[in-house]
């Protein structure tokens, strides 16, 4: 085939990443194969396409190509180059139009390989920040070769529109709004309808939104009666995921690919998780179990259902309602962290939805991911009083043995985390306003203080994160450590779930399957028991894998 589509052609397309799914994406997706159209329709069609929406721009695109009685499938990696081959070199330009699509033409970097070749890959950049990608989807199908990136550290797995980081500056915007004035002016209600639909909504568009929200919160008695089989020592975190999952079992008719459905789906995990979260502490404790009520608002019914009891009626504290809904709209999203790349990759295989939340809970557990402002209570309590920060600084600074420097630092943020900021402000608001005096407040504001004053730490961009003050406020409320990083699954699931319909909506539903660098034994042929001359054994602790030969490989 020509490097232009023949005149006489007739074409058909689709979104390439669409048939990658056998075309079950077709909800998902504007269409799938388009009918028979000339060159100049196909590149009118897809180029409105482009412009609709900005994602199509790097979606990939199958043509099917007939001339006469032959018909072959082309493949581009994406949208303008598409356009190119069916615009062809026919249409006359002036000097003027030429130069400036040379100039808006997608840059591109250079690759030189092993042996010598070279192959040109794609500069892809955002529509906020300085982040430039390289576009590798072709990588391997062009070159044979693949990319090691252990952690993704420096690999963008998808396109989103839901959150905007830019770590050197420490901005962090929700559907392009800040987060800290989202804090300050917004409801953890009006911001999760922001992050699940992209826009801010109408006061008709809120109140249904909120009406519909409270009439989910009724938690299924089949549900509930899971609640009664777990110890009381359960871990809150392991009933979250084992309930959540359950979830699954009472609402298995959904179909991921219907609209409605996805919706139903976000509103319904919106409004029952908070309920579940309250009923794990409930549980821990071994009190009954509190049904939410219409007249409270969003945040006002977690507080009434972790502290409320049937014996006397519980008067909700404004002060504390208005830190929850803070709360939560900070860690509402934080773009592809583990958890949410976790619930990207169980819902790439189409699994249901409650069960790819479930994922993102065990995900969060982890110490190294949701558990941090729990380690920064800890330390504070270790350090004691604000007179011996000094030593404890010095302790990190040498390295001494278990001392370590918590609630500092961020994988993405090498500035002040805007979140950390606001966090600080609401902290010292809210323990004023509810009159509570916590030590370790005055303990926290030293040893800030006394770090971002070393050079040790600013040297090293060692800022305080969103964990640091958190957990301060959160005791303020009388909210137990062991459910900190509930509160912040109970948060982080109106993200999962933004990100779970975008991963759906937009296109983008590719399975995850990344690939591995191998290095265990070459090709063995099998031997008998009885002829084997070497023992193999294995550090129970966990790291080590000794083979013990007595025969030359």
């Amino acid at each position: 085939m020509a490097d232009h589509c023949p005149d006489d052609a007739s074409v058909m397309w689709m979104w390439g990443d669409a048939s990658l799914m056998g075309h079950t994406l077709a909800k998902a997706n504007p269409l799938r194969w388009s009918s028979f159209k000339t060159p100049k329709e196909a590149f009118e069609e897809l180029e409105k396409e482009v412009k609709k929406d900005k994602y199509n721009s790097n979606r990939p695109v199958l043509l099917k190509v007939k001339v006469g009685e032959t018909t072959v499938e082309k493949r581009f990696v994406d949208a303008p180059l598409t356009l190119s081959w069916l615009k062809g070199p026919h249409t006359e330009q002036s000097a003027e139009q030429a130069s400036s699509q040379n100039e808006n033409a997608p840059k591109v970097a250079r690759l030189i390989l092993p042996d010598g070749k070279e192959h040109l890959i794609k500069v892809l950049t955002g529509e906020e920040g300085d982040d430039r990608f390289l576009d590798i989807r072709d990588l391997h199908a062009k070159t044979g070769f693949f990319t090691f990136d252990p952690g993704f550290t420096c690999t963008g797995s998808c396109m989103s529109a839901i959150t905007f980081i830019d770590g050197p500056k420490g901005i962090c915007l929700y559907r392009g709004y800040p987060v800290q004035d989202l804090c300050r002016k917004s409801s953890a209600l009006e911001s999760a309808y922001l992050l699940l639909t992209g826009n801010l909504p109408t006061p008709e568009q809120l109140t249904t939104f909120t009406k519909e929200v409270k009439r989910h919160m009724l938690i299924h008695e089949k549900i509930k009666g899971m609640f009664q089989n777990f110890t009381i020592a359960a871990h809150p975190m392991a009933i979250m995921v084992a309930v959540i999952g359950g979830l699954s079992t009472i609402f298995s008719e959904l179909d991921c690919m219907n609209p409605d459905h996805r919706w139903l789906a976000c509103e319904r995990l919106v409004a029952k998780v908070p309920v579940l979260a309250a009923y794990a502490y409930k549980t821990s404790i071994g009190q009954p179990l509190m049904p939410p009520q219409a007249k409270l608002s969003f945040a006002e019914n977690f507080l009434y259902l972790m502290f409320g009891t049937p014996l006397e009626e519980y008067q909700v504290d404004p002060i504390q309602a208005k830190a929850i809904d803070a709360f939560m709209i900070l860690h509402m999203d934080h773009e592809q962290n583990a958890s949410t790349s976790t619930v990207r990759t169980a819902g790439s295989s189409q699994a249901n939805p409650y069960a790819c939340i479930a994922a993102g809970v065990a995900s969060l557990w982890g110490p190294a991911h949701g558990g941090a402002n729990e380690a920064v209570i800890k330390m504070l309590e270790k350090i004691g009083t604000a007179d011996q920060v000094p030593q404890f600084v010095e302790d990190v600074k040498a390295k001494k043995e278990g001392i370590r420097l918590m609630g500092f630092g961020h994988r993405v943020y090498k500035n002040y985390d805007p979140r950390a900021r606001f966090m600080k402000e609401l902290v010292d608001e809210s323990l004023k306003a509810m009159g509570v005096h916590d030590p370790l407040l005055e303990v926290a504001q030293k040893l800030e203080e006394v770090a971002l004053s070393d050079e040790y730490f600013l040297k090293r961009k060692l800022y305080p994160n969103v964990d640091y003050y958190s957990g301060i406020l959160l005791r303020a409320i009388g909210i137990p450590t062991s459910m900190f990083t509930v509160m912040f699954a109970m948060s982080r699931t109106v993200g999962w779930m933004a990100q779970w319909n975008e991963m759906i909506s937009e296109g983008q539903m590719r399975i995850s399957r990344p690939r591995q660098l191998y290095v265990g034994a070459r090709h063995r042929d099998y031997e008998p028991v009885k002829q084997r001359s070497r023992t193999e054994s294995f550090d129970r602790q966990g790291t080590n894998f000794h083979l013990e030969e007595t025969v030359t490989r």
